[in-house]
């Protein structure tokens, strides 16, 4: 009676699969401009996401990041930031404000300044062609969950994600009416993983920790409040999520005195970040998981 010899030799192991890394953009307004120098200089060293997820100002730099994903697209990136006023976003004006009074309008301002501004730049129509899968994050406004639009209009996504309540009116995407990301999730480390992502490089804003006052329109206290909420959310994200994938951030500026509300200054803070950036790298700041300690709550007023 024969036998048959059971102890086959192991099938040859798969090769292991190479981290899907994720670059996420967090809001800020203005200071948006900062997460450019960093990327310049991310991209500079080679690094190159899998994909990228935006929210709020975050959005319109992954989108614009996920059409051209290279030095020539990072560059035409920053020289849209040095030529953004904060008209060509937000153009309030008097007439406006009454307007707003008489009609009981929920807004101040309607979106046609930044659609326009989008439509002009962007060099995809839909958020599915872009050369690297983009995820954009908006909120319901009604039940204020976290909406992830992963397709259709890239134009309209942004503008949802970008929909700061009461400063510009919903988006209405699928029958949902959509508002700012950042109101579920401003820096969407959460998404990055849900979709896979086992690196993740974050580019956050940050928040003007030295100002000497706070600013002197309500619009600008209001965004210069909502930048300080997202820095203690990102602490806590970073801490909860740090066990389930391995997550860089590149440090925000340092004091920083500039309102998230001051668009003059975007070429400014885009040479200081990039000089930043480089620093962090030069010092393995890819090969080591931290939070940066200027994101975390602190203050250089009466020094």
């Amino acid at each position: 009676m024969s036998s048959i010899d059971s102890t086959l030799p192991d099938p040859p192991a798969s090769p292991p699969r190479a981290p899907l890394t994720a670059f996420v953009f967090s809001g800020g307004g203005s200071l948006g401009a900062i997460e450019v120098g960093m990327l310049r200089e991310l991209v500079n060293r080679g690094e190159h996401p899998g994909c990228v997820v935006g929210a709020s100002a975050g959005a319109i730099n992954a989108a614009y990041f996920a059409g051209s994903p290279n030095r020539e697209g990072v560059a035409k990136l920053e020289s849209l930031w040095c030529r953004i006023r904060r008209q060509d976003i937000m153009p309030f004006s008097m007439l406006g404000l009454l307007d707003m009074v008489l009609r009981r309008r929920p807004h101040l301002v309607e979106a046609t300044a930044l659609r326009m501004l989008l439509e002009r730049n962007l060099s995809f129509m839909r958020v599915e062609q872009a050369a690297l899968p983009l995820h954009i994050v908006a909120t319901d406004c009604l039940s204020g969950n976290e909406i992830v639009i992963s397709s259709g209009p890239v134009v309209d996504a942004v503008l949802a994600s970008a929909a700061i309540p009461g400063v510009f009116p919903p988006v209405r995407i699928d029958g949902v009416d959509l508002v700012d990301g950042g109101v579920a999730n401003n820096t969407p480390i959460s998404v990055a993983i849900a979709l896979g992502a086992t690196r993740i490089v974050v580019l956050p804003a940050g928040f003007a920790c030295a100002l000497r006052a706070p600013p002197t329109s309500a619009i600008a206290q209001a965004m210069h409040a909502l930048t300080l909420v997202i820095a203690r959310q990102l602490v806590r994200d970073l801490e909860f999520y740090t066990a389930r994938a391995e997550i860089f951030v590149v440090p925000p500026l340092c004091p920083l005195d500039i309102s998230p509300y001051d668009y003059t200054q975007c070429d400014r803070l885009i040479d200081r970040a990039a000089e930043k950036t480089r620093a962090w790298l030069d010092d393995g700041g890819l090969q080591r998981v931290f939070i940066p300690g200027e994101l975390r709550q602190h203050s250089h007023t009466g020094h």
